[in-house]
């Protein structure tokens, strides 16, 4: 009698050059941004769409957002041009999906009527020692970045979110905005500081803050046995000294303002695009990426990162058309940056890289929409540097498809989970495929049996 041990494969576990698993897998969000968007503002830089670098990728599909107990049905969408009112999400439930594979109700964060602790993509990479990291634009605990960590049954919970994130996570970089001492014109605030909710509270802060690293609020994020504490950085200086050469090995990075790196500048928010001026002094979201990327590329066994351009929802949801155009301009110089590390520092042959939206915001379409058939009017090109012809038809969330580009390993797997035809935009996948392909491959399990 002899053994002969047998492995079951249901996907083989073999190193990412050989067995098309990415060894980084990067997700890049531009929150609240529809088609429309991306059509805007290549009409504003360029007087022509189909302009970003994202667009040249070879996988370009629509992707449904819609909430646990919604529906996306293309019919109903393009015959009634209120239809898109209906069934839509939100960001904590959006986020939750696309990272968990699970839908969920608006406003939970992780969590599902039946679950109160879904695992998340990076948690599951994480168990396969890779390291992990989260960057946005707006405060770090805000629904998108919360939503592919945190557990909460309300995405208001801000400070309980910032809680989980910093004491309880294992992420390795985290950087977004939420700083208590500086307001939204990133100007040092004279007096009683903002509420201190987005970074965990004022005790978590001061922690953070103490040169004494017992009394760090960083767990132990490598499972060695001893605690990691956060490196904390706040100028922009700090940010941009980070993009290139040695980094720390755990990073928090809270820039100098309070919600927004830029969206909530000035005294015109409804100015044209750059009227007012750039606050210089935080950076920008392609050189937090870029920081961020420097850190993570340290692991030879490859990271997950997210990247939220999350002020673009807040645009919509003010119907900015000057602010969006500059806060969409800042995500697509990111993906660029992103492009740009993939090809000098990686390759697409180890590196994933998806651009997608959590859903649309604002419910942008072109002039003298909806008034009679057809309903759907399209952008009326103004010329390159003037904002094209458009109105937003709503202040809220919409349930329109959001544009998919990914590009590298295994990317064309995403064209084998449409889950339907898009009278308009085509074939369309739903948000919960984002976790399907992503997650790591199920393990080799080795069996023995015996045979005569």
């Amino acid at each position: 009698m002899r053994i002969i041990i047998i492995f079951l494969l249901m996907i083989c576990l073999c190193p990412p050059a050989l067995a098309g698993v990415p060894k980084n897998i990067i997700i890049m969000i531009a929150d609240g941004t529809g088609f429309n968007h991306i059509d805007a503002v290549s009409l504003y830089q360029n007087g022509k769409t189909g302009t970003q670098v994202y667009e040249d990728f070879p996988v370009k599909l629509a992707m449904s957002t819609y909430m646990l107990g919604g529906r996306y049905v293309s019919a109903e969408v393009w015959q009634d041009f209120d239809a898109v009112m209906k069934s839509y999400t939100d960001s904590a439930a959006a986020a939750t999906a696309m990272s968990t594979g699970i839908k969920t109700y608006k406003g939970m964060i992780g969590v599902s009527l039946s679950d109160p602790t879904l695992k998340h993509l990076m948690a599951l990479h994480e168990e396969e020692g890779k390291m992990s990291g989260l960057v946005t634009s707006v405060p770090l605990s805000h629904s998108t970045p919360a939503g592919f960590v945190a557990h909460n049954i309300s995405r208001n919970h801000y400070k309980a979110i910032a809680k989980e994130m910093l004491e309880e996570s294992a992420l390795d970089v985290i950087m977004g905005c939420g700083h208590p001492y500086y307001d939204r014109d990133g100007l040092l605030i004279e007096g009683k500081p903002n509420p201190f909710d987005y970074v965990g509270g004022r005790k978590i802060w001061d922690r953070l803050i103490d040169d004494d690293p017992g009394n760090n609020p960083g767990k132990d994020a490598d499972q060695d046995g001893k605690p990691d504490p956060w490196t904390l950085i706040q100028t922009r200086a700090e940010f941009q000294s980070l993009m290139t050469g040695p980094a720390a090995a755990r990073v928090l990075g809270v820039p100098q303002v309070y919600r927004t790196l830029q969206q909530e500048r000035g005294v015109a928010p409804h100015a044209k695009p750059f009227a007012e001026p750039l606050i210089e002094t935080v950076p920008t979201l392609a050189e937090m990426s870029r920081a961020a990327l420097n850190i993570l590329d340290e692991d030879p066994d490859g990271f997950v990162l997210m990247i939220e351009g999350g002020a673009v929802d807040w645009t919509g949801h003010c119907n900015q058309s000057g602010r969006m155009i500059e806060e969409l301009i800042d995500f697509n110089r990111s993906v660029e940056a992103v492009v740009d590390w993939v090809e000098g520092s990686s390759s697409w042959e180890e590196t994933l890289l998806i651009v997608t939206a959590d859903h649309e915001c604002g419910f942008l379409y072109g002039p003298d929409s909806g008034n009679e058939k057809p309903f759907w009017r399209p952008l009326i090109n103004n010329g390159k540097g003037k904002i094209p012809g458009m109105r937003w038809y709503s202040r809220s969330h919409t349930n329109f498809l959001v544009p998919f580009y990914a590009k590298g390993v295994n990317a064309e797997e995403f064209f084998n989970q449409t889950v339907g035809r898009d009278a308009v935009r085509g074939p369309y996948l739903d948000n919960t495929a984002i976790n399907r392909v992503c997650r790591p491959a199920p393990k080799i399990i080795p069996t023995a049996v015996q045979k005569d």
